[in-house]
Parts: C-alpha cells; sequence; structure tokens
C-alpha cells in the first residue's frame, strides 16, 4: 500500500498542513503536520471492531484554539518551569509564563503550534523535522529535532532526536490523550492504569515540583498495581487535590536510555490492553482534569474533564532548578535521544 498524504487546511499565511496515514495490520494512524500532532489511533476490541483510541478534531480551528495540547509534539522544553526563568552558563532567561506563574510546553508558540517538515514517509512511518532558531521563545541555542513514527501490528513507535549549536534545554513529548473505550465514550474512570515507579516528584500548588523523590508507598501514587481510575482520582490527598487529579511525574523503575515496559492501561469496555515502553526516565500521567472548554472532538464529541489520560514520557519537570533531577541541558556534539512504544496487546 502506498503512503497517503492529503491536504487537512490552509493556515492563514497560506501554509499547507497535511494529514499523513500510516498502516500497519489493523492498526491506522494519522498525523498532522501541525504539531505533529495524532489525529487518530485506530486499533481492534476485543472483537476485532475498530476503536479510535485518542482525542482529536476534525478541523485545524479547532486544533488552534484548544489549549490542552491535545495530540501535539511538545518542545523545546516539556512540561514545566519555575517562574519562567532559569540560568545557564551564568546567563538568566525570561520565558513566556503561560501556565499560572510558570512556563508550560514550550511557551506561547511551541512546537505544538508549528508546521513541521515530512522528511520521508512510508505507508507505516513518517520523518517529521523542526527547526528550533536560537532565540525562539527565548531559548538559546538553534535546535533541530527530527521525530519518527512508525506503526507496526503491535503499536505506535515515537523516536526523538536532536541536537544544538549551543548549551540549551531539551526535554521532548508528545502529549496524546488515551480513552481505550474509544474517544468518545465519555469519562475514562473505569478504565485500569498501572505504572512501574517506586518513586514520583512530589509538587506545590502550580505544579512545581518540591525537589523531593517521594516514595508511592502507602499513597494513591502507588499505581504498581491496576488501580481503577475512578476509584482513586478524587481521594483526599493533597498531591490529588491541589491537581485535581493526577498529574505528576513519576520516576519510572529501570534503567533510563533502555527501552522497557513502564505502564499498562486497560478498557475492560472494548478489553484493550495498551503497554507504554520509554527509554526516558520519568513520565507524566495527566487525568484530563481540565479538559473542559474544549472544542468538540472528532464526530462532535463533546469532550470534557478526564474524558482521556495523557502518558507522557519525558524528563523530569523544572529540571533546570533541581541538581538531583537528570539534567535537561543539551550540549553541541550531544545527541538527545529517546523513543517511547504505545503497544497494544
Amino acid at each position: 500500500m502506498s503512503a497517503i498524504r492529503t491536504l487537512f487546511a490552509t493556515m492563514a499565511d497560506g501554509s499547507l498542513v497535511e494529514e499523513l496515514i500510516l498502516t500497519a495490520g489493523a492498526l491506522r494512524c494519522s498525523i498532522l503536520t501541525y504539531g505533529g500532532a495524532i489525529r487518530s489511533l485506530i486499533v481492534p476490541d476485543r472483537d476485532g471492531n475498530p476503536v479510535d483510541v485518542v482525542l482529536g478534531f476534525d478541523t485545524l480551528e479547532d486544533y488552534q484554539t484548544q489549549t490542552c495540547y491535545i495530540g501535539a509534539l511538545v518542545g523545546r522544553c516539556c512540561n514545566r518551569i519555575a517562574g519562567g526563568k532559569f540560568t545557564l552558563n551564568g546567563v538568566e532567561y525570561d520565558l513566556a509564563v503561560n501556565n499560572g506563574p510558570n512556563h508550560l510546553h514550550g511557551g506561547l508558540v511551541g512546537f505544538d503550534q508549528q508546521i513541521w517538515t515530512v522528511e520521508a514517509q512510508t505507508d507505516n512511518q513518517v520523518v517529521l523535522s523542526l527547526v528550533s532558531p536560537h532565540g525562539q521563545e527565548n531559548y538559546p541555542g538553534t535546535l533541530t529535532v527530527t521525530v519518527t513514527y512508525t506503526l507496526t501490528p503491535e503499536g505506535l513507535s515515537i523516536a526523538y532526536r536532536a541536537t544544538t549549536d549551543a548549551d540549551t534545554l531539551c526535554n521532548l513529548t508528545n502529549h496524546c490523550y488515551f480513552n481505550l473505550s474509544g474517544h468518545d465514550s465519555g469519562v475514562a474512570g473505569e478504565q485500569t492504569i498501572s505504572i512501574a515507579a517506586q518513586q514520583y516528584t512530589p509538587t506545590d500548588a502550580t505544579s512545581i515540583p518540591t525537589g523531593e523523590i517521594a516514595s508511592v508507598e502507602g499513597t494513591p501514587m502507588d499505581l504498581r498495581t491496576p488501580q481503577v481510575l475512578g476509584e482513586h482520582w478524587d481521594d483526599d490527598f493533597v498531591q490529588l487535590t491541589q491537581a485535581a487529579g493526577y498529574d505528576h511525574n513519576w520516576v519510572l523503575d529501570g534503567q533510563p536510555g533502555q527501552l522497557r515496559r513502564v505502564a499498562v492501561a486497560h478498557s475492560p469496555a472494548t478489553g484493550i490492553t495498551m503497554e507504554v515502553h520509554t527509554t526516558t526516565p520519568g513520565m507524566q500521567f495527566y487525568t484530563g482534569n481540565f479538559l473542559d472548554g474544549c472544542p468538540a472532538g472528532k464526530g462532535g464529541a463533546p469532550y470534557a474533564n478526564r474524558w482521556a489520560y495523557a502518558l507522557e514520557t519525558q524528563n523530569f519537570p523544572d529540571a533546570i532548578h533541581h541538581d538531583n533531577f537528570p539534567s535537561p541541558v543539551l550540549k553541541p556534539g550531544e545527541v538527545y535521544q529517546e523513543e517511547t512504544v504505545y503497544k497494544f496487546v
């Protein structure tokens, strides 16, 4: 089967947004060049019926209006940076403050709002690239990024690669929202999640890590065995109440840099089970606590709070301000390289 590449929309400045269709076995995935966003991911349920398990929109205007980063590639530094500033090599950089008092997901025009270049495409793989020039969103250095999406009959791999010509911050992820009962099926509270992590990074009331690496033992953050989401996300536990549910970074078990299974999600309604395999040291698990106000999704689905959850594999949030976290600094001559696989079993 030949690669499918069609026009999705035209930007106000005349730039074209394309939709790229990948197929492999019973799986089918749609990716937009706008934000490199995963628009749909269709997998079979227990009876072989196709189910679209990710949130997405039908129009470019909806992607531009929404503020939840749905499906998008996120950078140059995903997650939060406290106070919207950091110091590198003795120079202080002021960033956009776009999430309370903090900087979030690369700023006002992050990688999620830019058009990525298609470097190559086959029936089951696409390579996207983006050059973020020195000073974009006030980050230092020109960052050159490639992201390779590969669909197999087992799942979707996302491989990230980045280089820089000057010291900078680099922390990339994809902000797909999953609902294994179907993107239009409503609140995902009946689904289960397990995360292979003995520790997590607690946050303050603005979702900035305190610097502590805490044990999950004896708390609702202990997801080492499968937990039903709706039974715990409203627990009377300060980390959950101040974030209106789960929105935290877990310190993943195993060796960073090695692809390993770190999470398993399951829908009893469809029988779909998804494993997350990654090379990253951390993963932000977010239960869509602030989806209210989104435009209607594909087919008019009225997306709302907790209709889906994100499993954002990444470095730890605000790592530039915590010496005990893995460094987010990328230097010339180094290669940022990570991979995440969403595998359906």
